[in-house]
């Protein structure tokens, strides 16, 4: 499904650009509103428009909270670079100032679907967030895409910390578009998100995003690669049951964390 929103999105985009060849022409916002929205979904409202960046939210029903969609391009950086620092949880501890912690809590061998527990600093006097959430990726070299989703779950081994707010709320898809290949510079890519208590999304996670990529190529820091590292092939049930455990769900009782701090 990430995928086709990302073709949906490169239709769009393909739409918006003039006769010349890197030449883009600025649509009437009403024409580009019904050109994004999916019929039978909200209405995306385009909330900044650059040559390279658009970023547009919608709300989400039944709460105050928005979904935000992220669609840009790069040129200084590779896919495969760029990629592996989405997933590098070792790497985003050495130049993320603001973790306090993020380690892998259990890894499914047969999937490659990894469960993060993901504790990040909040502004004073606001509380720091922690975050408890599954992810998987999918590199397809037939098709020139990667694709990293992640949703929040609920896990045995990390209980609520009274010291944290943990954030319940959270999904993140995000495609990427090589231009040529996984190992030249240039891509694409599509970042939809939506997580409860809203952050100031669009400026942080982007930045660092791209900041994170480009100080692994400066710095020449060893970052893994994802691309090589297959996952276990498992025919067994202890790859299933590692998820099952993951989908884990708690008794309902509400502590203090879960209370509405700032």
């Amino acid at each position: 499904r990430s995928a086709q929103e990302m073709k949906h999105m490169e239709n769009i985009s393909s739409l918006l650009q003039g006769g010349t060849p890197g030449e883009y022409q600025r649509p009437d916002p009403k024409s580009e509103r019904e050109a994004v929205a999916v019929p039978g979904e909200q209405p995306w409202e385009m909330i900044m428009d650059k040559k390279h960046f658009k970023l547009w939210r919608r709300p989400i029903e039944g709460t105050h909270l928005y979904q935000y969609r992220v669609f840009g391009s790069y040129t200084d950086v590779t896919p495969r670079q760029f990629f592996n620092v989405q997933l590098d949880t070792e790497y985003r501890k050495k130049w993320d100032s603001l973790v306090i912690k993020l380690d892998v809590i259990e890894r499914d061998l047969a999937t490659g679907s990894e469960v993060i527990h993901w504790v990040t600093h909040f502004p004073y006097p606001m509380y720091s967030r922690d975050y408890v959430y599954v992810r998987r990726y999918s590199v397809d070299k037939e098709n020139n895409l990667m694709v990293l989703v992640s949703r929040a779950v609920e896990h045995p081994s990390v209980p609520e910390d009274p010291e944290y707010v943990r954030v319940r709320t959270y999904e993140s898809q995000m495609v990427i578009r090589p231009h040529k290949t996984f190992d030249e510079n240039g891509f694409d890519y599509l970042l939809t998100y939506s997580d409860n208590p809203q952050t100031v999304f669009p400026r942080y996670c982007v930045s660092w995003m791209v900041s994170s990529a480009l100080k692994a190529k400066k710095m020449e820091i060893e970052v893994r690669d994802y691309m090589s590292a297959k996952p276990i092939e498992s025919g067994g049930s202890e790859g299933k049951a590692s998820m099952a455990a993951a989908e884990h769900k708690s008794d309902g009782t509400r502590g203090p964390a879960q209370l509405e701090y700032a």
